[in-house]
């Protein structure tokens, strides 16, 4: 039977990269929902999807998840049969600065899809949690057994709750649904703000990167073909209703490690202007994918050094065009 994907997001780093793999490796319908949020410049998105738009399998609709009645069309208009919904407010940081808004997104945004899911008959939907719901920890590495029940950052109790939304709607409904827990993901494409991409431009540029704290805080960076191979295999996933699942490398890496890896790549020194931490931050990500290679045959193939240089080829490559 033909598949009809509505991918949430489908603009952004992750969900770019998804259709684009989507598009080679099937012969299914994508439907692209994507607000061109102003969080970062909207011309990096419509970059990631030029290609998309050639595709008579590409239909993209610049409509807003919290606007129910807009995306009610979009389920009249196609038999959609699976959900991947990658769209959301993101960023730990910025959502101090304004929550209400990250609840309306990735709450209120979540709870529109799965109503329409459950009154259209969807046959399965995968939502992309975070890491960030484990709050402040230090005993990693963390499995999905493990609380929630400590958020530090209102992005963070977002994605908890968009979990907790997912599971009544499985458990009333009897949807099948896949809540993936993705841990720091980086790769060509990444987000602007993130870590990797921001130092890598300041590095670049000569300027100074703002580390905050002695830069001992530790993070389990992914690459992003990676987390494809999960969110691909949690599609086909049917053992079960209900699943949580971390999507990680399980290894970590010191900050300032990072960086001096950074530096190997990009062959030029980093300026650091040490700064203190800041409210939200935890001190360690660190994911246990025990469960994932059980369920989803999850096996991650790209360690930190290697994922770095295939990203700084990227970047090299994307900041030459723009000059």
């Amino acid at each position: 039977m033909k598949r009809t994907y509505l991918i949430t997001g489908a603009a952004g780093f992750i969900g770019s990269h998804l259709v684009d793999k989507l598009l080679i490796d099937s012969n299914s319908e994508i439907i692209c929902v994507d607000n061109f949020d102003n969080f970062y410049d909207e011309s990096i998105k419509r970059n990631n999807i030029k290609k998309h738009l050639e595709s008579p399998l590409y239909k993209l609709y610049e409509t807003d998840i919290t606007d129910q009645q807009s995306l009610k069309k979009v389920f009249e208009n196609h038999q959609i049969t699976h959900i991947i919904h990658l769209a959301a407010k993101a960023g730990v940081r910025p959502s101090l600065e304004n929550p209400l808004a990250y609840t309306q997104t990735n709450i209120v945004g979540t709870a529109n899809l799965l109503e329409l899911s459950k009154i259209f008959g969807v046959k399965k939907f995968v939502f992309g949690s975070s890491s960030s719901v484990y709050g402040s920890r230090k005993d990693g590495p963390f499995n999905e057994e493990m609380k929630i029940d400590k958020p530090i950052s209102p992005y963070a109790a977002t994605k908890a709750a968009g979990e907790q939304i997912c599971y009544t709607y499985s458990y009333l409904y009897n949807m099948n649904i896949v809540c993936l827990r993705f841990f720091t993901v980086y790769g060509p494409r990444q987000r602007p703000d993130l870590a990797i991409h921001k130092f890598s431009k300041l590095i670049n540029e000569g300027k100074s990167i703002p580390v905050f704290g002695d830069g001992t805080t530790k993070r389990d960076y992914t690459f992003v073909d990676d987390i494809l191979q999960g969110i691909l295999a949690s599609v086909e996933y049917d053992k079960t209703q209900y699943e949580i699942i971390n999507l990680g490398e399980s290894q970590t890496i010191e900050l300032n490690d990072l960086i001096s890896l950074l530096e190997e790549n990009l062959q030029k020194k980093a300026i650091v202007e040490r700064q203190s931490l800041q409210p939200g931050d935890v001190p360690l990500t660190y994911a246990d994918i025990s469960k994932a290679r059980k369920l989803l045959g999850y096996n991650p193939t790209t360690p930190v050094n290697e994922g770095l240089k295939k990203f700084t080829a990227w970047f090299n490559e994307y900041y030459a065009l723009r000059k």
